[in-house]
């Protein structure tokens, strides 16, 4: 596979997932994770979410922006590694907000306290996912012959 079949892979995959999982450093030194609603993006090299400036994530992200955000969706997994930045960029909270926002978010786009945060990411690891059935008999076949099964492709993406 080229560079460019496995950069549409991930991000084929970050486009069927409705919810991400954001893993981020606490001011405690834990991992936390949070979901977070998927947000459209032009390349899986600068995502895209809204958040609550108030929040303790928000707090520990402008203390220590090392971040992961998973993806998951039937065509596989996506692990993106990169940086946080917190936008104070009211258009952008404009651009994104949408019905759901609201829903997990008070005020509206208008909020000072509703701001976008942007994941500049310099990996992404992705398990392209060949199907239920197909995996389903290459797990099954793994445990029958003791060979392993073929799971699907799995690489390293440079963004």
């Amino acid at each position: 596979m080229t560079s460019r079949d496995q950069t549409e892979t991930v991000t084929k995959i970050m486009r069927d997932t409705r919810i991400a999982v954001l893993t981020y450093v606490s001011q405690e030194g834990l991992l936390v994770s949070t979901p977070m609603g998927v947000q459209d993006f032009e390349h899986p090299g600068t995502t895209w979410f809204l958040t609550e400036r108030s929040s303790e994530k928000v707090q520990a992200l402008e203390a220590d922006p090392r971040v992961n955000v998973a993806y998951a969706s039937d065509a596989g997994w996506v692990s993106l590694s990169g940086t946080a930045h917190v936008e104070q960029n009211r258009g952008k909270v404009e651009d994104l907000w949408d019905a759901s926002s609201g829903a997990f978010m008070s005020g509206g786009p208008e909020d000072p306290d509703n701001i976008a945060l942007r994941i500049d990411a310099t990996t992404a690891e992705y398990w392209e996912s060949p199907g239920k059935v197909t995996a389903a008999v290459q797990f099954v076949k793994g445990l029958v012959t003791d060979s392993q099964p073929d799971l699907g492709d799995n690489d390293t993406v440079q963004l």
